[in-house]
């Protein structure tokens, strides 16, 4: 089922969460049993992220740095098939341009459509500093809009090769994801709901919020985006702060600004408090954004799990 079909259906918020697979060569125990801790709470659907190959600099015994390719975290679609087939909630896999083939990523669509997945959150990705070297007779998705695009047509039994021309139709429920501070590199956040605006015209049928500390700024984005006459289900994304150091690492990976109150609470604090502060400070959130009947909350849980279900519990979910 399509997420925007669990949002209809639904008679009452929904929760949803979004996992990462593990590391290139890691332990995929870890991620089962967050799984299994998350399904607990009957989420309709659970974002899996993707990864490209990217760029990271060493340093050498010598004081130099030496680059160095990282390759793609792989594991993507066995997890989106497990989380499909075992524990019958819809996966919701990210389709990215970045270090992606236009090619790619129509194989990678089929094979989704193979297993039966019927969701996809299309976005263009983080830089990763690595330019895979496009080959001759291979295209690239730009930006999130091409690859909108991309999927919209293979919706329409569109593909790249004529020889697939007679191929089934694929059937994609299509989310983005949306900025309520603004994607970084916008000017502004009026132009950065103009290109969201363009995604939805091309396709897609729902949006997921960059994580957020404000409500006040998830509800003046859903106010802007109404005016300017997007109607789709604008779903606020959460991430929880269980640590100091994310003080830093959110607003500089994530471009997200943090409340003075939060900030200065959780730098007061001893390291073993700071998971609790942030906890209740999501808690805040997640009632505040009930009571106004959001469609959804999405959490960004990766595979820690731990602060989710303290936080769940406080909801009494």
């Amino acid at each position: 089922m399509k997420v925007i079909e669990h949002l209809e259906k639904a008679n009452e918020t929904v929760i949803s969460f979004e996992i990462i697979p593990p590391k290139r060569g890691g332990n995929f125990k870890n991620l089962l049993q967050a799984l299994e801790d998350l399904v607990k709470y009957n989420p309709p659907f659970i974002d899996i992220t993707s990864h490209a190959a990217e760029v990271i600099y060493e340093e050498t015994a010598s004081g130099d740095y030496r680059m160095k390719i990282k390759r793609k975290r792989p594991g993507t679609l066995g997890i989106c098939a497990l989380i499909q087939n075992k524990y019958n909630i819809d996966a919701v896999p990210h389709v990215i341009c970045q270090g992606f083939t236009k090619e790619e990523t129509e194989d990678f669509l089929i094979e989704l459509h193979y297993l039966g997945i019927d969701n996809v959150l299309a976005i263009r990705g983080d830089e990763s500093g690595f330019k895979k070297p496009t080959k001759f007779g291979r295209s690239i998705n730009p930006f999130a809009v091409d690859l909108v695009k991309q999927i919209a047509d293979m919706n329409k039994g569109i593909y790249l090769e004529d020889t697939l021309l007679d191929a089934d139709s694929t059937n994609f429920g299509i989310g983005i994801g949306g900025y309520p501070e603004k994607h970084f590199e916008a000017p502004n956040l009026q132009t950065d709901i103009n290109f969201t605006k363009e995604k939805i015209i091309a396709g897609a049928e729902y949006i997921v919020t960059q994580m957020f500390y404000d409500n006040k700024a998830y509800f003046n984005y859903v106010d802007l985006c109404k005016a300017n006459g997007i109607e789709v289900p604008i779903i606020p994304g959460l991430k929880l702060i269980t640590s100091k150091n994310q003080l830093k690492t959110l607003p500089s990976n994530f471009y997200v600004d943090i409340p003075p109150q939060l900030a200065d609470e959780i730098l007061a604090a001893k390291d073993e408090h700071v998971c609790e502060i942030g906890i209740e400070w999501a808690t805040k959130q997640v009632e505040e954004l009930l009571e106004a009947n959001v469609p959804a909350i999405h959490f960004y849980v990766m595979q820690n799990t731990s602060p989710i279900k303290t936080l769940m519990k406080k909801l009494d979910r």
